[in-house]
């Protein structure tokens, strides 16, 4: 608790000082700690984002998800969860996701994106020196509270005074939406916002966390649930957790051993639980560096492991598939279909709501009937899971969660990508305009092109995706090496790519 001395007329001292000790002595007794604060709702005056929307509704009674054991045990039953926050540093920074706030007299800057057309393009208020995460994907969170806006950033950099990154999303924490464009990326794979999910040392010292926790898994399907907006994977296997599912931990983990901290950490993980953000580790969750964490306490949440959580069902909570409104208060009138891809190909529905790759789940009232569609039909093969038969048009009846995978031939002699220019041996000059060079067969949808300079151990963005008609005019980025090399992907499946056989020069 912050106590703030006042000082007053000599001539009431000591009434001041009985109250003073009574109150202190009263709170004390209430909460069982002198040093908390008052529960805070928000940041710095902003509430982050309506007490209805996803983030911030309990989801505590909602049915199971049909595939919560193949998911846990996918993730790892017995992996245990990591709290990746705390005090101090490690690896030579701070322990977390850090965020800063600033006022609206802020001076805004543009960011040059490297996935400039799934990315808000701002200009962003960056003060001095910012915070950003220490590891690989040095986030930047800064929460404008004058209006309550919030920007994010991923692999954010300053090179010359400029500011880079690889993409940056904008949030009204005021509003529910709408959200991003579905297929969008954000700061986060999912394409959700980050701040709303981490861990604050300011409200687990008030008692109570009142959202859903930002965490990770090592691999995730090529699919997303609401509220995410992108996923971030080329496997079409159903074992694994789309992005943006939500677990909880099990109703029945007794938590009275805890430290307090600890202990309200995992209660928010039963009543509001946590929903999968970004490939990473077995059940780390997110939270916000603080000196006053106690890192002891953080991990005594190690002793939860796996198989002590349930993936949950919240498709009846979706009011709005592009709105982060959430139903509360109210029975369960809606149920999800989830729709994943095995092979190249899409999949629609009438009513509408799935466009998949990219809109793979939607939500629909209870005995809905559903008519899929699987295109191209000459490749298809047949349908599983909830649906079955080889017609490229199946129904469904909307009664319960639904799961449909559409299967489509694969001939790796029939789908291909071949880079043509630079193969290696080329040399090509800094700022210089060139020609990327391709051919493929079989191939629907648009491409991906990518740059390593490093040989193929590491790749950034030429640009997030182009049309397949075998060429990319491109202005070569002003950075000298000897192994370059570039890599054509296809968006519907990722499996499919290829990069130069050999290194060029880029001088």
């Amino acid at each position: 608790m912050n106590i703030n001395i006042i000082e007053t007329a000599q001539t009431k001292p000591m009434l001041i000082s009985i109250f003073a000790i009574a109150f202190m002595t009263l709170l004390i007794a209430q909460t069982g700690r002198a040093d908390e604060p008052a529960p805070e709702a928000n940041i710095s005056g902003c509430a982050v984002f309506p007490a209805d929307n996803i983030w911030n509704v309990p989801i505590d009674t909602l049915p199971v998800h049909p595939s919560s054991a193949t998911y846990i045990n996918t993730i790892g039953a017995g992996s245990h969860v990591h709290a990746d926050f705390g005090s101090g540093t490690w690896d030579g920074g701070p322990i977390g996701i850090p965020y800063v706030t600033v006022t609206s007299i802020q001076g805004k800057v543009d960011v040059t994106f490297d996935y400039s057309d799934e990315s808000d393009s701002g200009p962003y208020p960056i003060p001095t020196n910012p915070p950003i995460e220490w590891g690989g994907d040095h986030h930047i969170l800064i929460l404008e509270k004058t209006n309550c806006i919030l920007y994010e950033l991923y692999n954010a950099r300053q090179t010359d005074g400029h500011w880079y990154a690889g993409s940056g999303a904008i949030y009204d924490l005021k509003t529910n939406g709408p959200l991003r464009p579905a297929g969008w990326t954000s700061a986060d794979a999912a394409g959700l916002p980050m701040l709303p999910g981490l861990v604050r040392y300011d409200e687990v010292s008030s008692n109570e966390l009142m959202h859903a926790i930002r965490f990770t898994v090592p691999r995730t399907q090529k699919s997303f649930l609401w509220p995410a907006r992108h996923y971030a994977s080329s496997t079409t296997d159903p074992k694994y957790p789309p992005m943006g599912l939500r677990f909880r931990l099990k109703s029945d983990f007794n938590t009275a051993a805890f430290s307090h901290d600890a202990r309200v950490i995992a209660e928010a993980l039963k009543k509001y639980g946590m929903m999968i953000a970004d490939n990473g580790s077995s059940w780390f969750i997110s939270g916000a560096p603080d000196e006053r964490w106690n890192n002891d306490v953080l991990h005594e949440l190690d002793v939860i492991q796996g198989s002590d959580f349930e993936a949950v069902d919240e498709s009846s909570l979706m009011i709005d598939p592009n709105s982060g409104q959430a139903r509360t208060g109210g029975g369960q009138d809606h149920l999800s279909l989830l729709v994943a891809i095995n092979g190249n190909g899409t999949v629609t529905s009438l009513p509408a709501g799935i466009n998949c790759p990219g809109d793979c789940s939607q939500d629909y009232p209870i005995g809905t009937n559903v008519y899929l569609t699987a295109s191209p039909a000459n490749t298809f093969h047949h349908w599983e899971g909830d649906a079955s038969g080889t017609s490229s048009t199946t129904s469904i009846i909307m009664t319960a969660l639904k799961n449909v995978t559409a299967v489509f031939s694969q001939n790796p002699e029939d789908q291909w990508l071949r880079v043509g220019k630079p193969n290696g041996g080329e040399s090509w000059k800094k700022q210089s305009k060139q020609t990327i060079v391709w051919t493929s067969k079989g191939i629907t949808g648009n491409v991906r092109i990518q740059i390593s300079y490093n040989g193929g151990a590491k790749w950034s963005s030429i640009v997030a995706q182009t049309e397949n008609d075998g060429s990319y005019q491109w202005k070569v980025k002003n950075k000298k090496t000897k192994t370059a090399r570039v890599r054509i992907l296809s968006m519907i499946d990722p499996s499919i790519s290829d990069m130069s056989d050999g290194n060029f020069t880029i001088k």
